[in-house]
């Protein structure tokens, strides 16, 4: 059904395993690395209100639209190739934007990177599905924890690098350094590579897999859990601190409720192995989800860190979703196209979220109606997921029969 990937020997999925975590580190750096030194930047570049708003947008726009439009790419150039030319645009993407002097070449720097994070986001499934079949919950919770560490140490230490090397822009300069480190790997596998199949009958398409119960579900659980996570990236603070709690802590908090999603994450193979295709694990994702929230609308200033601990561990669903891209589906084939759907189409949804909140806010000057939502979207996780963890094969779902 595909190109086959060589038997690899022990040393050699070493390398393909630690070069896919290395790629996962690698896709939330330039999203992380500049929200902490963004009045800096608006400063130096003579950035507007508006820009700075574009800027904080771009994430979720780009992993949508290039999401989308990697599938066709992805196929022609293979796995490792696409995984080479995501760590390519990265690295172009975050040294060029270090040293540009207009607010508007900055934003288009900014595509370029996000760009290649989007398409990384969309290939780690199916890279996984090829390389490790036998380790799926395994290796998917090693990339997820990977991607909020990555996401975590841009976060954390771009200032300190600021500090340290002479302003922000070796602050966010610095991290091409990782990229290029984590490129040379998939470059040494560009001879090996993995392919889409390119017979007719074996390729799947997003039109054809639209088509699929399956498909639907994982898109919109994903989309219900990233809609929620950037609403808590974008507002869980100002919530808060409109309640009282000061900035410092309230920024703490955020910190915590990224840290707490790690040890889980990791620790999902062993709990998928535990409950198997029962829908215990979205229900308690959305179950901690809501009440998190719930503790937020009803006294966000008594035991906010315990706010934070349930709304982390809500964010294992994301992992979860992940994870199971590859696990509902039997190719390689199929795991590119529903991760291409699911991804794609589900942040473009997610970013309703964020806007959202920040929309009922200004239109009932309240919190209470934006996190009454946001408890009411974290039951679509369980509704969704109870769909997804049935053991149901998405090519099973597919009417191939010729039309017409």
């Amino acid at each position: 059904m595909t190109t086959p990937s060589p038997t690899p020997t022990t040393g050699g999925r070493w390398l393909v395993g630690a070069a896919i975590v290395l790629l996962a580190v690698n896709l939330r750096v330039a999203v992380g690395s500049v929200g902490v030194v963004l009045d800096q930047v608006r400063g130096d570049l003579g950035m507007t209100a508006t820009v700075a708003g574009v800027l904080t947008t771009l994430p979720v726009v780009c992993f949508a639209v290039f999401g989308v439009g990697s599938a066709g790419s992805v196929r022609r150039l293979g796995l490792h190739r696409a995984a080479a030319l995501v760590l390519a645009l990265l690295t172009l993407g975050l040294v060029l934007r270090s040293v540009v002097d207009d607010g508007t070449v900055f934003l288009l720097c900014s595509v370029i990177a996000l760009a290649g994070a989007a398409v990384g986001n969309v290939i780690l499934p199916p890279l996984v599905k090829a390389h490790f079949p036998d380790r799926i919950p395994l290796m998917s919770s090693l990339y997820g924890a990977a991607l909020m560490g990555g996401a975590a140490a841009a976060s954390v230490t771009t200032v300190p690098l600021s500090d340290a090397f002479g302003g922000w822009r070796s602050g966010i300069g610095l991290w091409a350094v990782l990229s290029g480190l984590a490129l040379v790997p998939w470059l040494l596998m560009l001879r090996r590579d993995v392919h889409a199949p390119q017979v007719h009958e074996d390729r799947l398409s997003m039109r054809a897999v639209s088509r699929s119960p399956l498909a639907w579900a994982m898109l919109l659980i994903f989309a219900a859990q990233s809609a929620g996570a950037y609403a808590q990236f974008g507002w869980f603070p100002q919530m808060l601190g409109d309640a009282g709690v000061s900035s410092g802590y309230a920024g703490a908090l955020l910190g915590l409720l990224s840290a707490v999603g790690l040890p889980l994450t990791l620790g999902l193979p062993w709990l998928i192995e535990r409950v198997g295709d029962r829908p215990y694990l979205p229900w308690a994702f959305a179950a901690v989800t809501a009440a998190g929230w719930l503790g937020v609308l009803l006294a966000p200033a008594t035991v906010p860190w315990l706010w934070a601990v349930l709304l982390g561990l809500g964010g294992g669903a994301f992992t979860w979703t992940l994870t199971m891209i590859a696990r509902r589906t039997r190719t390689t084939a199929g795991t590119a196209t529903l991760s291409v759907t699911t991804q794609g189409l589900g942040y473009l949804l997610a970013g309703i979220g964020p806007f959202g909140v920040g929309a009922l806010h200004d239109a009932t000057g309240s919190w209470d109606a934006p996190i009454i939502a946001l408890i009411a979207l974290s039951g679509l996780i369980a509704v969704f997921g109870t769909i997804v963890a049935r053991p149901v094969m998405l090519e099973d779902t597919l009417d191939r029969r010729p039309r017409g």
